[in-house]
């Protein structure tokens, strides 16, 4: 593969092209006027085309000359990624164990007689994936008979693998998972469905939806509730559609958005959606009203923007700024200041360097802390007098656009450092970003919602699918099973959160069992 070419910076007189042009309407072009039309417009379509699809430092500026490298003793340096997986991955896989055909552990060896043959801890394995229809129809055909002589119809039994509902808690689970977690929207489905002979309205796809709504609504109340109890809590919001939208009196707002909120509660994230007229520090001042007073402050993990941080009475926050959102101001110039910028984009690749060193020794939040304010401290410390010297000596014009971006980042210095000061602080707001692309998936394929109901269920369903990503469990089998025990989960939703409803489960087998 080709390594792109680094842009070009090429200087355009429209004034000299508007005159070649009128010249060679009349005349052939001359040789040096036709390369000047060709080079301008070599320039429009590399700028149009060329679209950097990383922040890296080393996309972003030119990449020094590089340096031989020996690989390490034992390494192959030919040795690429196979992009396979091992068995181990396919963790929702059926497992079948198949047992030898003549041999069983204690048998004597039938290769040299003597020694006898145990079972070893890993079996050999083979993988065999098959396709499948998103849902599949059984249809139960039952016989009747009918007396000749009185006219009565005898019809066989219902078998019990019917069961009641024409459309099971599966295929329900699966066009959730479908149109909110992965974003086929439901006239795509229907159309896949109608391909392989199992119609499937788009109508009948938004009734099961809202009425699967209304049966988990208890258990997206009781994670919200959660949620307000978390020690960070992250916040930001995207663009929305609604087409039809009756805001309240007075409200002259005409923006709608989807608010994405990530809490941590000990071990635990938990992802919520909000979408209509309201911007996210109204949606996480709402969340919020249901914290203990008796908890300390949480920390607030946004960007800069003021509409983003709640306004609420009797309850504090700590107020957290992105670090990447300041680094993006630079990078937004690294272009035309590539020098200036290349001290900053590497002091800050420091940080993201020791806070993944965190991460990967799973150090407590007060080990955390104390490991940044020795190893991040100083580099953020030299990053600081080194911005305020570029203003204050006058080598960067506060105007330019180098200028505003390091004002940006002196701006919120505070802010922007406070995992330097309080245990738990994120550094970004990255995972809440992350979150937002399952709402502007939704977006880009589906384009609006109807109505407010219509972008309320698919909040609810966001809200568990994702927060069942985040936490490492299968979004299929856990709304399979809330929708089987409507019942019991509406009576006590906090038994079906997705790390703890599959204890419940067992708990329910083991009473019936008894």
């Amino acid at each position: 593969m080709k390594a792109k070419a680094a842009r070009r910076r090429i200087e355009v007189n429209l004034e000299e092209l508007d005159r070649i042009i009128d010249h060679g309407m009349r005349a052939p072009l001359s040789e040096s006027d036709g390369q000047k039309i060709k080079t301008a417009l070599h320039a429009m379509a590399d700028r149009l085309t060329l679209k950097r699809s990383t922040e890296k430092t080393s996309a972003v500026l030119p990449k020094p000359a590089p340096q031989p490298s020996v690989p390490a003793e034992g390494e192959d340096s030919s040795a690429v990624g196979h992009g396979r997986n091992g068995n181990a991955a396919f963790a929702g896989a059926t497992r079948v164990t198949v047992p030898h055909a003549t041999l069983q552990p204690g048998n004597a060896c039938p290769e040299c007689g003597e020694g006898k043959v145990y079972r070893q801890k890993e079996a050999a394995t083979l993988i065999r994936i098959v396709g499948q229809a998103p849902l599949k129809a059984t249809i139960f055909e039952m016989e009747r008979l009918r007396c000749n002589a009185c006219g009565q119809v005898f019809t066989a039994a219902e078998p019990e693998a019917a069961g009641p509902d024409k459309y099971d808690a599966t295929a329900v689970a699966m066009i959730a998972l479908l149109k909110y977690g992965t974003g086929v929207p439901f006239k795509r489905l229907e159309r896949l469905e109608g391909q392989l002979a199992i119609p499937l309205p788009t109508t009948t796809q938004w009734d099961l939806m809202a009425a699967a709504a209304r049966q988990l609504r208890p258990v997206l109340q009781e994670l919200i509730r959660q949620a307000a109890q978390g020690r960070v809590l992250h916040n930001d919001d995207t663009s929305m559609r609604i087409l039809r939208l009756t805001r309240e009196p007075g409200d002259k707002r005409t923006g709608i958005f989807t608010s994405g909120i990530v809490s941590l509660v000990g071990h635990w994230r938990i992802a919520l959606f909000f979408t209509g007229p309201k911007h996210a520090g109204e949606n996480i001042a709402e969340v919020l009203k249901q914290r203990d007073r008796e908890l300390p402050a949480p920390i607030q993990m946004c960007d800069a923007l003021s509409r983003n941080t709640p306004k609420l009475t009797g309850v504090k926050v700590l107020v957290a700024n992105c670090l990447a959102h300041g680094r993006r101001q630079i990078v937004d110039v690294a272009e035309n200041f590539p020098q200036e910028c290349r001290h900053i984009l590497e002091s800050l690749g420091k940080i993201y360097r020791n806070d993944a060193l965190v991460g990967e020794h799973k150090l407590s939040p007060e080990e955390r802390l104390r490991f940044h304010q020795e190893h991040s401290g100083p580099v953020m410390k030299e990053l600081q007098q080194w911005m305020k010297a570029q203003l204050a000596e006058h080598r960067t014009e506060p105007n330019s656009g180098f200028g505003k971006a390091i004002s940006y980042l002196l701006n919120h210095w505070t802010k922007l450092t406070l995992f330097l000061s309080q245990p738990g602080a994120p550094i970004d707001n990255n995972i809440v970003e992350r979150a937002l692309k399952k709402a502007i998936l939704n977006r880009r394929n589906a384009f609006f919602y109807k109505t407010l109901n219509g972008a309320h269920t698919g909040d609810l369903f966001m809200s568990l699918i994702h927060t069942c990503e985040l936490n490492e469990v299968n979004p299929f089998d856990y709304l399979t099973e809330l929708l089987r025990h409507s019942a019991e989960l509406s009576a006590h939703p906090a038994e079906w959160m997705p790390w703890n409803y599959r204890a419940t489960l067992a708990r329910f087998t083991t009473s019936s069992a008894a």
